[in-house]
């Protein structure tokens, strides 16, 4: 919170007790930082069960183990609550399938994801065979067994992407923006901006850096996010549950970006060291797929504010669903056994038409 620059956001947590109790409720990537911290939340709204799903085995052992801690600890308040694990590959049809059937459960928040830009610059039908295909698994199976709320963590990466994941990202959003608008189900998409301290977060890379006695290393004096903490991101999903009606996309009003200079001077004084004298700061080029600036809205898309005033919601999200959808999706699918970069990017253009990735495509080839 001492980096937001802002104060964090509050909404309505009474509405999501509400909202959530005595329900059977699904976290996909429940080992993860936002995953975890929804489950610990989800936890105090008494739910009649809720399912941990993630393939990390450690992990998932982690939550677990801390979730039954808590439960033990609140005096039986919680002790109707279920608790039930399952260690799971989203990319596994049958395996989900085994699972949605034996849990059926009412609301799936969905975290599991590859985020890691470069990472997945690099391995492209990773980012397609997780973020999309393991999406569309789970949108096909929550259709079968008649979940009825579905809310898809994206990022504000999908937005104009210039990335593989971002572009993956945007198209899983189509995917369950369209199973909202076509089967009149709860389904919805939260577009969330970098989250201060989640595992990977830079602000951990330049805790280490510090700790080595620097330099704390950026990629552009220029580059700036939009940030937000891990309590702000969880409770605007767990809003997003409660809110929605079905085919709309909720953003958190995150106040102005900063820019990542700012935040690594910021680090190097809250460590108590001097910019420069102490601690340098050096530069070393933007990273395949990245960009200075992420935007938080697509052209067309129509936000207004909601009743909790700090987030918005694009209702008309559902109609940005290109033609040949489903054909160019089940091409696109093909190609993820393939490896091969530029086909998957090219089939990513005919569904994400505003993606760029020529500069991408360029730098990777003179960095090899």
């Amino acid at each position: 919170e001492d980096l937001l620059r802002r104060e964090p956001v509050q909404t309505d947590i009474k509405s999501v007790a509400d909202f959530l109790k005595g329900k059977k409720v699904l976290v996909t990537g429940s080992g993860g930082s936002i995953g975890s911290e929804l489950c610990r939340q989800i936890l105090y709204c008494n739910p009649s069960e809720i399912i941990l799903l993630g393939q990390g085995e450690n992990s998932i052992f982690d939550i677990h183990h801390e979730v039954m801690k808590r439960l033990s600890l609140t005096n039986g308040k919680l002790i109707q609550t279920k608790v039930n694990t399952f260690i799971a590959n989203i990319r596994s049809y049958d395996r989900l399938d085994s699972i949605l059937n034996e849990t059926r459960p009412d609301v799936i928040f969905h975290t599991a994801a590859h985020k890691h830009v470069p990472m997945m610059e690099l391995n492209s039908c990773e980012a397609v065979s997780n973020n999309i295909k393991g999406t569309q698994n789970l949108i096909e199976l929550s259709l079968k067994h008649n979940v009825k709320h579905f809310v898809f963590i994206s990022t504000d990466k999908a937005v104009n992407p210039s990335s593989v994941m971002g572009a993956s990202k945007r198209v899983a959003e189509m995917i369950v923006l369209k199973a909202a608008r076509e089967h009149g189900k709860n389904y919805s998409a939260v577009r969330f901006g970098n989250v201060l301290g989640s595992r990977g977060s830079v602000v951990f890379t330049f805790k280490r850096q510090i700790a080595e006695g620097g330099p704390i290393t950026i990629t552009h004096p220029d580059i700036e996010r939009y940030f937000m903490t891990i309590p702000e991101a969880v409770q605007l999903v767990l809003q997003a549950s409660v809110i929605g009606k079905g085919g709309e996309i909720f953003v958190l009003d995150m106040g102005k970006p900063l820019k990542i200079i700012d935040l690594a001077k910021d680090i190097i004084r809250l460590s108590g060291y001097e910019v420069e004298k102490d601690i340098k700061i050096i530069t070393t080029g933007l990273r395949p797929g990245e960009k200075l600036f992420e935007e938080l809205f697509i052209a067309g898309e129509k936000y207004e504010k909601t009743i909790h005033g700090k987030i918005l919601i694009a209702t008309n999200a559902s109609h940005f669903i290109p033609e040949h959808f489903e054909n160019n999706l089940a091409l696109l699918l093909s190609k993820r056994h393939e490896n091969d970069k530029e086909a998957i990017v090219n089939m990513l253009k005919q569904l994400v038409p505003e993606y760029s990735a020529e500069e991408q495509l360029t730098s990777i080839a003179l960095s090899v």
